[in-house]
């Protein structure tokens, strides 16, 4: 199924699977580039020293581009800019969120790298693509991760009119109909994160995926504040619970205890630390809240997706695992959506408008 993005990517299918951390490991990413679709490395929560390594794998276990996410705020944003651009051959867009400024996005661009950020509103959109973006991905409320609270269907189509470069439609879809959608409303293609977590090629453990197949009801994957001080979805559960009744002081304590133990996982000293805390403090989107808070994420999710402790792990997840009751391989979703989206579309080119009445 051949469309703008599909040109520009130069995969077979308008799918692409998201970078969700700790998730979008090469495995993963390479059997969606196998299966026609486009794949992005995390390569946001990839250790320092360790980027090389990852891109290595994808592109050894694959033959077809693929993506990479990073945002400036990591401790290694340095390292792993440096070895998308050493790969600009393989590597064919990156995607981000808090993303680089027009200096850093003007060097992937004059290495041929497309830039692919994902935005939650029209402002963040149009923003990005004054700073150089090729492509937008809009991710609706019904996302997981961070996300706003404007649904799919109303954010889709206000980006579509608000900017002129290719536009991929996420939150919320998982199957061929939700691809002949995006479509029809003018979107190039549909990215998911969720669908390709519940794969068998996915990387998160088998606890913790039975826990994503039980959940049958949307309203049970919800946005809460109490993680790192901004809108984030995930699957409810005990810990989520657990950090919506702490106080702030406690909540702060235990941000620091993450953060410094997240740092020595990483090798980080406590003065870069100190830096990256200022960094993320000095940012756009930057609050209190949001930097103290930041620390708590990574091995509570690490825990969750990881290690299968679902109840003192958190859970990311958009509202579509409600829908979701089994295991595909990447071949097997991608084949099944393009199928499915193109029965849709073809039965829809044969509808007919029925005679008005004479007179």
């Amino acid at each position: 199924m051949k469309t703008p993005l599909t040109a520009l990517l130069g995969c077979a299918a308008p799918v692409v699977q998201t970078a969700m951390g700790w998730v979008a490991e090469p495995p993963l990413v390479a059997a969606t580039t196998r299966a026609g679709g486009f794949g992005f490395l995390a390569g946001a929560s990839i250790p320092p020293g360790e980027v090389e390594a990852k891109i290595r794998a994808v592109e050894e276990a694959c033959d077809g581009l693929f993506g990479v996410n990073f945002h400036m705020f990591q401790p290694n944003a340095d390292e792993i800019i440096g070895a998308i651009l050493a790969h600009a051959g393989r590597i064919r867009a990156v995607s981000y969120g808090r993303g680089p400024d027009a200096a850093t996005i003007a060097r992937f661009k004059a290495a041929g790298i497309l830039c692919m950020p994902t935005v939650g509103a029209v402002k963040h959109a149009v923003k990005a693509v004054e700073l150089g973006a090729d492509i937008i991905t809009v991710q609706g409320g019904e996302g997981g991760g961070h996300t706003g609270s404007v649904p799919t269907s109303l954010l889709l189509p206000q980006v579509l009119d608000a900017v002129d470069v290719p536009v991929v439609a996420a939150g919320g879809f998982h199957d061929g109909r939700g691809l002949a959608a995006a479509l029809a409303w003018g979107a190039t293609g549909i990215a998911m994160g969720t669908r390709f977590l519940l794969t068998t090629e996915s990387p998160v453990a088998r606890d913790t995926l039975e826990v994503y197949l039980r959940t049958g009801n949307p309203q049970d994957i919800r946005i809460t504040r109490a993680v790192d001080g901004l809108p984030q979805r995930f699957i409810d559960n005990a810990e989520v619970q657990r950090l919506e009744l702490m106080s702030a002081p406690a909540r702060l304590a235990a941000s620091l205890r993450h953060g410094l133990a997240y740092g020595r996982q990483s090798d980080m000293s406590l003065g870069q630390m100190a830096r990256l805390l200022w960094r993320s403090a000095r940012s756009d989107d930057g609050s209190f809240a949001a930097t103290v808070m930041a620390p708590n994420l990574p091995r509570l999710v690490q825990r969750g997706l990881l290690r299968g402790d679902t109840k003192a792990g958190l859970l990311p997840s958009g509202q579509v695992a409600a829908l979701i009751d089994e295991l595909q391989s990447c071949e097997d979703l991608i084949s099944g959506i393009v199928t499915e989206a193109r029965a849709r579309i073809d039965a829809l080119s044969h509808l007919t408008t029925a005679e008005a009445p004479n007179g």
